[in-house]
């Protein structure tokens, strides 16, 4: 069969290249176009349309400021999915472009399979509605989000959380300290997201809050694939940070403690062991809109999915250098420590075991079992 899969961030990229393996297993004769990352694209059948790298628009002024290249984008994806003619029309995430398309493939009458439901639990819940008119088939990997649907009567098929696949996919290369000239030190890992936007205004409190610690511990930052390096001389405290490129599981796998951008990147860090302070910030406007409508009591998916503060979110004006350097130092002490990795263990139960494309990819191909 043919399969036309739409993702738009490097979590999306991810999970759409285990879904592609996944399908390949059941369809030996499986072609694929997607627009996606790195991932997506080192797969054999698959022709890549547009690279994530373009589309990275992030908040509500810089979707604003490239309005009219995504309705250009939009555009020539209804086009190339008409030229393609797919069996599957493949959603991952990626609502503010992806339920457009749906919307358009609705109207035509194209079968649509969205994996990875847009956070439409999180504000302006009535968009459901929207999304049980539109989508054919919907895949939702938290727990909570069967019982959100059903609240609009909209069945949906809960398939586990993709993360589980790739952690359980991901051996720790025993090299991995001496392959990047790390000491034996302990590490304190650095994740501030994979888009310039939100790294010039996350790295640069998260370097502040890590300044006492560089005498007992070593600073490594992890850096997204094909990112260029050399963006990151400009911020002042850098030169005492190593980067390591693409190894973020590894670098993971051997740290003491993380500070994290809010996002998937929260889910990986928990379920790696890795004991975290969840870091975000954003311009004042962007905050101002966004607290107005987001309607949820935590940022991260590791609070969302246990449904208490496992974490600590310093966000806006609380992420600064004092309380970093404050949670930080709890984290990595005793009792904090053992706290939070206790709650981690609970946490992995309520995300299940893995095989989310497996199950999901299943579904897909054999829609007559929903």
């Amino acid at each position: 069969m043919k399969y036309y899969i739409i993702a738009g961030e490097a979590s999306g990229d991810l999970h759409g290249a285990n879904l592609i393996k996944a399908l390949k297993q059941i369809d030996s004769e499986a072609e694929f176009r997607v627009w996606g990352g790195d991932l997506m694209e080192a797969e054999n059948s698959v022709t890549n349309i547009n690279h994530i790298k373009y589309r990275a628009f992030m908040g509500f002024v810089e979707v604003l400021k490239n309005i009219f290249t995504i309705k250009k984008l939009i555009r020539f994806a209804k086009q190339d999915i008409e030229q393609f003619k797919p069996n599957r029309l493949i959603f991952i995430d990626y609502p503010g472009f992806n339920l457009r398309i749906a919307a358009w493939a609705h109207e035509i009458g194209l079968e649509t399979h969205y994996y990875i439901s847009p956070k439409v639990w999180a504000w302006n819940t009535k968009r459901a509605l929207k999304i049980k008119r539109i989508v054919t088939y919907m895949y939702v990997i938290f727990p909570f989000e069967i019982n959100f649907y059903k609240n609009y009567d909209y069945k949906v098929h809960y398939v586990g959380n993709p993360l589980a696949d790739a952690i359980e996919q991901f051996t720790p290369d025993l090299n991995f300290k001496s392959e990047h000239n790390l000491t034996e030190k302990p590490i304190i890992a650095l994740l501030p997201g994979s888009r310039k936007q939100e790294i010039d205004t996350i790295l640069p409190i998260m370097l502040e809050g890590i300044e006492s610690f560089k005498s007992n511990f070593q600073m490594v930052l992890a850096v997204a694939p094909n990112f260029d390096t050399s963006y990151f001389e400009k911020f002042e405290k850098m030169r005492s940070v190593h980067l390591v490129i693409g190894n973020t599981y590894n670098l993971l796998s051997v740290s003491a403690a993380a500070l994290v951008t809010s996002g998937t990147a929260t889910l990986e860090t928990a379920l790696l062991n890795v004991p975290q302070v969840v870091c975000y910030k954003t311009s004042a406007l962007n905050y101002s809109l966004a607290k107005r409508l987001i309607k949820i009591p935590f940022i991260s998916l590791v609070n969302l999915i246990a449904e208490k503060e496992i974490v600590r979110e310093l966000i806006q004006n609380n992420f600064n250098k004092t309380q970093t350097h404050q949670e930080l130092q709890r984290i990595l002490s005793e009792p904090g420590r053992s706290e939070m990795l206790k709650n981690y263990s609970e946490l992995i139960t309520i995300v299940g075991p893995s095989g989310a494309s497996k199950r999901t990819a299943e579904l897909i191909t054999n829609p007559s079992k929903q």
